[in-house]
């Protein structure tokens, strides 16, 4: 008897395996619903796309003969379907269990962990903190800075950027008595939705204490624009960056408003802008409320890339940082950022949705809140990189520091 056979999730990393001794395509969860990792051999790459909700055992079964050239498959069929449901691959009962255990034990926990201590920055608080001593040094910044923006990537590939955007903070005794509001691309998240939490944010260096009492006042003033306890902070590298330089600079219990921003897809590929939507638009009114209330009780910290261009981005160059057309990529990146630093926030976003925004600026929904919020603002690069992700791949990002025009 022939069965339907669940879809493949759309939500899964797939990565081509880059040991030729162990070939294949790597298939992840970010999400971490499951921490399984597998390895499908070449052969069976093609195999997969029998998982997509709508053939049946049978059209497995057939395509597993074709490949193999052998009638019994039934074994290689049952090890093949066992291993994608007990990771939670497939759109099924068992991912729905992962996902919902995942989720209801993350809200329960009283801290955010760190997840990338170990693999992108020293585990050992003394190590990291060499590190960030002897890459960033101390913030010498102006005492009228009122933010800056920050990429989110792999501190190994944008060190340059992230050392001219935290040397623009003010020094410790400005900020002290401040609350950073952490604007985060959310990779992860929803469209038109902002994500917030509770939580501490647990480092190698302590617990970062976030404002819960601004957490709350959003919460109740734009509930529909929010994903309370949102799932996303769990796996999210943008606010965790921005988290262990900001301790390694003030102090371990520095107090933060992590903000996670979804992207604005509607606007981008609709028109129009994204207060259109009222739910956003009551998002802006709550945190422009809290901005122009708090003033300089609050410094503000955008942690966000720029352009994601080449193979691993579904574009069909081969994109070689700082050459060929990634200097015409440079050019556009650099057309945004002085509508950006202009405080122009509808020259910005006109040019984001020029082409559905086919840079994949994942940037671009915190930029846009962060303008809409605080009007008046005039921005200055200080960095700008092109970081060679992988051999066909580029990844754009900078360093800005903004000032108001006027006094706060």
């Amino acid at each position: 008897m022939s069965a339907v056979l669940p879809r493949l999730r759309f939500n899964l990393d797939f990565l081509p395996s880059a040991d030729p001794h162990r070939p294949g395509l790597f298939i992840r969860d970010p999400y971490h619903y499951s921490d399984a990792t597998l390895l499908v051999p070449p052969a069976l790459v093609q195999v997969l796309e029998c998982f997509d909700g709508k053939q049946s055992t049978r059209d497995l079964r057939s395509e597993l003969v074709r490949i193999t050239g052998d009638i019994q498959v039934g074994d290689l069929e049952k090890h093949l379907f066992d291993s994608l449901d007990e990771a939670g691959f497939l759109e099924n009962d068992r991912y729905r269990e992962l996902k919902a255990k995942r989720e209801a034990d993350f809200a329960l926990e009283p801290q955010r962990e760190s997840i990338l201590a170990g693999a992108a920055y020293p585990q050992e608080a003394s190590e990291l903190t060499q590190l960030l001593t002897r890459r960033i040094g101390a913030p010498q910044g102006s005492a009228s800075s009122v933010a800056i923006a920050a990429p989110h990537a792999s501190p190994d590939g944008g060190w340059d950027s992230y050392r001219a955007a935290y040397q623009a903070l003010p020094p410790r005794e400005q900020v002290e008595n401040c609350t950073f509001v952490i604007l985060g691309t959310s990779h992860y998240g929803a469209p038109d939705r902002f994500g917030l939490t509770r939580k501490r944010f647990r480092t190698p260096y302590g617990e970062a204490q976030t404002n819960v009492a601004l957490v709350n006042e959003l919460a109740n003033a734009a509930d529909g624009a929010i994903r309370k306890e949102d799932y996303c902070h769990a796996v999210e590298h943008s606010v965790e960056f921005q988290v262990i330089f900001l301790q390694h600079l003030y102090g371990p219990a520095v107090r933060i408003l992590p903000i996670l921003c979804g992207p604005f897809v509607k606007s981008i590929y609709e028109g129009g802008l994204p207060e259109e939507n009222q739910s956003v638009a009551s998002f802006f009114d709550a945190l422009g409320n809290i901005a122009a209330r708090e003033g300089r009780k609050l410094f503000w910290i955008l942690g966000i890339d720029m352009a994601h261009m080449g193979r691993r981005y579904n574009d069909p160059l081969r994109a070689t940082a700082n050459l060929g057309e990634m200097l015409a990529i440079e050019q556009r990146d650099r057309e945004r950022i002085r509508h950006i630093n202009d405080g122009n926030l509808h020259g910005f976003w006109s040019l984001v949705q020029d082409g559905h925004d086919d840079l994949k600026w994942c940037g671009s929904s915190p930029l846009y809140t962060f303008l809409k919020i605080m009007p008046g603002i005039r921005g200055e690069l200080l960095a700008y990189q092109q970081w060679q992700i992988d051999p066909h791949s580029v990844v754009t990002f900078g360093a800005l520091s903004f000032e108001p025009l006027s006094p706060l």
